[in-house]
């Protein structure tokens, strides 16, 4: 905006920076750092087991990773498969491609680096029914995505979806320059920003039905996601897919008080957290606490896309960009010492204006730092 010129906004950055004290509550400690045990048997295809630790709020932003453990499908008669570890992802095992047998209760087993071992409940393989469809419906402030599903056979009852999110991201600025280091000057710019990037997104709230009430095992128009109307995802061009699993009810009663425990807290009449109880144990030891569940079932996914004309004229969706478009930019008039300009806060320049030249943000035209500029092979 004009009047606004560099100078005076990296004081206002150094003010900001000095308001700003760090404040460390007091928590409670626990030298404990328990196992956890998370994903589940694949009845049709790759079983995939993350292990990990639990960690203090201090310890870091990463949950440690459970490596150089051996993991095994076993099933109640004896047959067993191994899971590998993944050599990209530390901490995460593999099975080949495998079809469990229904008939039979499967359970997984597992030994630590450190000797310990493990085992979960053996359980009851479900099928899961193929999605009927997954559907969006526009209201007055926001999108709501659905879906149905339905079991013929009324063997289902216990639902539970995950869905994964993907979504185009433009950046609304073009810069024309680019500072050269070798000769200290702001030069036509040869180096290109992605004019187009892709943004993920996993969820991560846990989604739940059941249909032991109905007379048919059938789930219609479960909301599966709310989205607001100005949502940046819904900007371009969105997708979501879906996955869903039939769990057994007592798989069922564990997401459902993990969904209590991590949504239902807020006032003084929402229930206090409960302690999960899974259905894996020390096998030596039964006092210790191993978090997680282990089902048995398969998996059925399902994908759409919702594209900006699909969705009402009127909705005043955002770019994820508004802030980065004039007035909201800067300008600065000084053509010495660019070095210290551009060679050390992230700015990039934009553009000559009559008041000297337009700068902004690296986040502001460089979609990667949202995402990728890889297309994905699914993308339309």
């Amino acid at each position: 905006m004009k009047g606004l010129f560099y100078s005076s906004w990296l004081i206002l950055l150094g003010l900001l920076a000095g308001c700003i004290d760090p404040y460390m509550p007091d928590v409670i400690s626990s030298p404990q750092s328990y196992l956890v045990v998370d994903g589940f048997l694949n009845s049709n295809g790759v079983t995939q087991i993350k292990l990990s630790r639990t960690y203090g709020l201090s310890g870091g932003t990463a949950a440690p990773k459970e490596t150089r453990a051996t993991l095994y499908i076993e099933e109640e008669t004896g047959t067993r498969y191994q899971l590998r570890e993944s050599s990209a992802t530390p901490g995460t095992y593999l099975s080949d491609a495998l079809v469990l047998n229904p008939a039979v209760r499967h359970r997984l087993s597992f030994s630590t680096a450190t000797g310990q071992t493990y085992a979960s409940d053996y359980v009851t393989v479900k099928i899961t029914p193929p999605i009927d469809s997954v559907t969006f419906r526009p209201e007055a402030d926001e999108l709501k995505i659905l879906v149905n599903t339905h079991d013929d056979r009324d063997a289902s009852q216990y639902y539970r979806w995950e869905y994964e999110e993907t979504w185009e991201t433009r950046p609304l600025l073009t810069p024309e320059l680019e500072y050269n280091k070798i000769t200290d000057r702001l030069e036509p710019i040869t180096v290109y920003f992605p004019l187009v990037c892709w943004s993920n997104e996993k969820s991560a709230n846990v989604n739940l039905s059941k249909t032991t009430n109905l007379n048919q095992d059938v789930v219609s128009n479960y909301v599966l996601r709310t989205l607001p109307a100005i949502a940046d995802r819904l900007y371009l061009k969105y997708s979501i897919l879906v996955h869903q699993y039939a769990l057994t009810r007592e798989e069922y009663q564990y997401w459902e008080l993990l969904r209590k425990n991590t949504e239902s807290i807020g006032t003084l009449f929402d229930p206090l957290p409960s302690q999960l109880s899974g259905n894996l144990h020390n096998v030596s030891d039964s006092n210790e606490l191993v978090i997680g569940y282990l089902g048995a079932h398969s998996m059925t996914e399902k994908r759409i896309f919702i594209r900006r004309a699909q969705l009402p004229a009127e909705w005043r969706i955002q770019s994820g960009y508004d802030d980065c478009i004039p007035p909201n930019i800067l300008y600065f008039t000084a053509i010495r010492n660019l070095n210290n300009i551009f060679g050390t806060y992230s700015i990039i320049p934009l553009y000559q204006v009559p008041e000297g030249y337009a700068i902004t943000s690296k986040e502001c035209v460089d979609c990667r730092l949202r995402g990728t500029d890889v297309r994905p092979a699914f993308w339309q």
